[in-house]
């Protein structure tokens, strides 16, 4: 499954211009919907304080403040900022789970699931090759 092609976004670019920015692996998540292995993400341990942005456009989409250890392997949150992803009903591998992008180039981030902490009750379950962290200066 890959994100349609006829949905328009801020940024718009081919396969082969994405495959040209964007790691093997970070293409495979980002733009083919794929997932990383569980515990492969350095960014799911990291907690210093700053900003996780779209690893395929560079648009913010968590804080540092929203992050928790969720215990899954992989990088999670509370919430995201606002206006900075959208979301997509996923059917795949016979279920049915709310699917993450970015709003301003498409790219695939994880799923949003309702097993979070307070306040937001939600767990954004994000690959960690999908995003770039961004130290608070």
């Amino acid at each position: 499954m890959a994100t349609s092609n006829s949905e328009k976004f801020e940024i718009n670019k081919t396969e082969e211009e994405w495959r040209k920015t964007l790691t093997p692996e970070q293409f495979r998540v980002l733009r083919k919907h794929g997932t990383e292995r569980a515990g492969t993400s350095p960014l799911d341990k990291n907690y210093a304080d700053g900003t996780y942005v779209c690893a395929g456009c560079g648009q913010p989409l968590f804080t540092s403040e929203t992050k928790f250890n969720s215990g899954t392997g992989w990088p999670s949150f509370y919430a995201p900022i606002e206006g900075a992803i959208s979301t997509t009903v996923d059917r795949s591998f016979f279920m049915t789970r709310i699917e993450v992008h970015c709003s301003r180039c498409g790219g695939h981030l994880g799923h949003v699931f309702e097993d979070g902490p307070a306040p937001t009750g939600q767990r954004y379950c994000i690959n960690g090759v999908a995003m770039e962290f961004v130290p608070e200066a």
